[in-house]
């Protein structure tokens, strides 16, 4: 009998963590992209990632809905969660789908779907402790929080707060645009980079699955700047903006405590003396968190920093050319040897080498073709 409960409880435990087993062995691996509607997009692709060659290949696409736009995994990457232009309630609204991870194959399998009660989803972002999904809703001045059941699927919102306020840039932002919400590592604040009132919105978050305005409620940054996405670092002491209209980055210093950000410095994006118009969009670390990255799109071009990690300061390293137009999201691998630039506006993955000593990349000469990519994330 005591055999029988040994065997059946490590049979439980190499079930549970299958999906983690799938991704970390061998030298493939799954990445998943989300795609605008548009140019023949299908919607979200399921692509295996050859981790030697530094290829990629077409295992499935999931039709459901309009404009999967961005993506995010559950904390044992047992769910994926995406967010829709258009759902497949019939509302009109943007909405948000889970779909169960096949621990084998990397397949995606629709669970359920809620709408998040407005216009426009730009992102959406999962609590570390696996309780909530969060998303920004640009076009509806918003942000949803839905409880995550223990099934994976998700209930019905538990809040839903609108912003208010405006800021200087007559085209862009004369009213709120919530474009990120990220959680920090112990889910007890969510930042919301809000791009139509140079705001980042600090939230305390409740464990009934609402938002409360922290302490210190938010961070103004320069105006015109306008805040689009959003990381912490791993060390959790400091913090970057990449800010869209100004192609700026700039680092806050973070109190765990209270959630506030005290600003330490604010610089371009761009090289010095360029003048033409292009708009700041993603920004990631390397896995060691020695370096962060961000793109320029207009520039057409990957920014590289090392960090400093006494006082957070930046340097910049230099700049690599995405390899087509509109980058709009771009990834890191797990192992930090490879950088995968989405091109929204030229359809194509770009594939770089990644030098885990200096940080520098440069193209392997691989590309791969999905029309409108908006996200890719590896499991």
């Amino acid at each position: 009998m005591k055999k029988l409960i040994s065997f059946g409880f490590v049979l439980t435990m190499i079930i549970a963590n299958s999906t983690e087993l799938f991704a970390q062995t061998g030298t493939k691996g799954i990445i998943y992209a989300g795609s605008s509607s548009a140019r023949g997009s299908k919607g979200i692709y399921v692509l295996e990632f050859d981790q030697q060659k530094g290829t990629l290949k077409e295992l499935q696409t999931v039709t459901e809905g309009s404009s999967p736009g961005f993506l995010a995994f559950s904390p044992k990457k047992d769910f994926l969660y995406s967010i829709y232009g258009t759902g497949t309630l019939g509302d009109g609204n943007g909405a948000v789908m889970s779909f169960k991870i096949d621990p084998s194959t990397g397949f995606l399998k629709k669970v359920n779907e809620q709408s998040v009660g407005g216009k426009g989803p730009a992102h959406i972002s999962i609590d570390p402790k696996g309780r909530f999904a969060y998303t920004a809703n640009y076009g509806d001045a918003s942000v949803t929080v839905f409880p995550i059941n223990a099934d994976g699927s998700l209930a019905k919102a538990s809040d839903y707060v609108k912003h208010t306020g405006s800021s200087i840039n007559p085209q862009r932002q004369l009213r709120p645009h919530p474009h990120s919400s990220i959680p920090s590592a112990d889910g007890k604040f969510l930042y919301v980079s809000d791009l139509g009132t140079d705001r980042i919105v600090i939230y305390e978050v409740l464990n009934e699955g609402k938002l409360k305005p922290a302490a210190v409620p938010f961070v103004q940054v320069t105006a015109g700047s306008g805040p689009r996405h959003f990381k912490i670092h791993q060390n959790g002491k400091f913090a970057y903006s990449v800010d869209e209209l100004s192609n700026t980055i700039v680092g806050f210093k973070v109190n765990k405590k209270t959630g506030a950000l005290k600003t330490i410095e604010r610089l371009s994006m761009l090289p010095e003396g360029y003048s033409e118009v292009t708009y700041a969009s993603d920004v990631h670390f390397s896995p060691d968190g020695k370096f962060i990255y961000a793109t320029n799109r207009g520039h057409e071009s990957v920014v590289i920093y090392s960090v400093n990690n006494r006082n957070g300061k930046l340097k910049m390293l230099g700049h690599e050319s995405t390899g087509g137009k509109h980058p709009r999201n771009f990834m890191i691998s797990k192992s930090g040897e490879y950088v995968l630039v989405g091109n929204s506006n030229t359809d194509n993955v770009v594939i770089f080498n990644r030098d885990n000593n200096t940080g520098l990349m440069k193209p392997n000469g691989v590309q791969h073709t999905i029309p409108a990519v908006t996200c890719l994330i590896e499991l």
